[in-house]
């Protein structure tokens, strides 16, 4: 059997996906640049920490929550996906298992009701988690979940309830990694940029360059699927759910998703419910 390895949407190699935290007012500019560049992402909310109605925040507050008005209206629309992060943003691992269990549940619950939609994605809060905690995750139906870990590296994840990143935004090596990560794919692998962060540190550090410049090297090419965290993890987990034949001739996709693979110098597509013969 030739090699074979993952390939996008379209037949890409290459595949970027944001993650921003809390729920913050400065969303708004952060999703107007990614939608002007074509990108997409994932924001991760805390539903128990809207900010009442009416609230206006004095002069020079970095961290401005959303009203759950503001919320809906920022994200609903938007093309972005909203995932949970705890309904308090509580140090998860300091919590009795099922008051921790009831936290993540009444963020998953809120968050549907209010978006109209599946939410099965999580980002950790404070990044703390530990076994006990991945575990209440999966009791609830979260299918990933992003650490704070950076790896500085482009790998597909292996471990969706402890997903590392590829940077943070105020990573030093930011643009270097941009521009490692453009470069032609390395023998064959394909290759995932996760770029995490929170909106409100672009105002703290008065650095809208940062995204604004990543933005604008990054996106609107043909060449990378743009896409948000769930249906990366969705793509990934229907491509290992291909089925082969002991000799590996034949492959079946009892997927509801075409997908794209390459097998030797080939790229090679199967559509929903099909089986092809390799070689043939």
């Amino acid at each position: 059997m030739k090699r074979l390895f993952l390939r996008f949407p379209g037949g890409l190699s290459h595949a970027l996906t944001l993650s921003y935290d809390d729920g913050v007012e400065t969303d708004r500019r952060l999703i107007e640049i990614m939608r002007e560049n074509g990108l997409k992402g994932t924001f991760n909310l805390d539903s128990g920490l809207y900010a009442p109605e009416g609230t206006v925040y004095p002069a020079g507050t970095i961290h401005r929550r959303m009203t759950r008005s503001a919320c809906l209206d920022t994200y609903r629309d938007s093309g972005m996906e909203v995932a949970l992060h705890g309904a308090h943003h509580p140090f998860l691992t300091q919590m009795p298992r099922e008051a921790m269990l009831a936290e993540i549940a009444s963020d998953r619950r809120t968050l549907e009701k209010d978006f109209g939609t599946l939410v099965r994605g999580a980002a950790y809060p404070f990044g703390d988690y530990n076994d006990d905690v991945v575990e209440a995750l999966r009791r609830s139906g979260v299918a990933y979940c992003r650490t704070v870990i950076s790896t500085e590296r482009f790998d597909i994840p292996t471990d969706w309830l402890r997903m590392p990143a590829t940077c943070h935004h105020n990573n030093p090596r930011l643009t270097e990694l941009s521009e490692e990560f453009l470069r032609e794919e390395y023998w064959g692998r394909p290759r995932l940029f996760y770029l995490w962060g929170h909106s409100y540190e672009f105002d703290e550090k008065n650095n809208w360059e940062v995204i604004e410049n990543f933005a604008r090297r990054m996106g609107n090419r043909d060449d990378i699927w743009y896409a948000t965290n769930i249906e990366v993890h969705d793509y990934v987990e229907a491509f290992r759910a291909l089925r082969f034949s002991l000799d590996g001739d034949l492959v079946s996709n009892p997927t509801s998703q075409t997908i794209w693979f390459r097998y030797g110098s080939e790229i090679l597509t199967l559509a929903p419910g099909e089986t092809r013969r390799l070689d043939a």
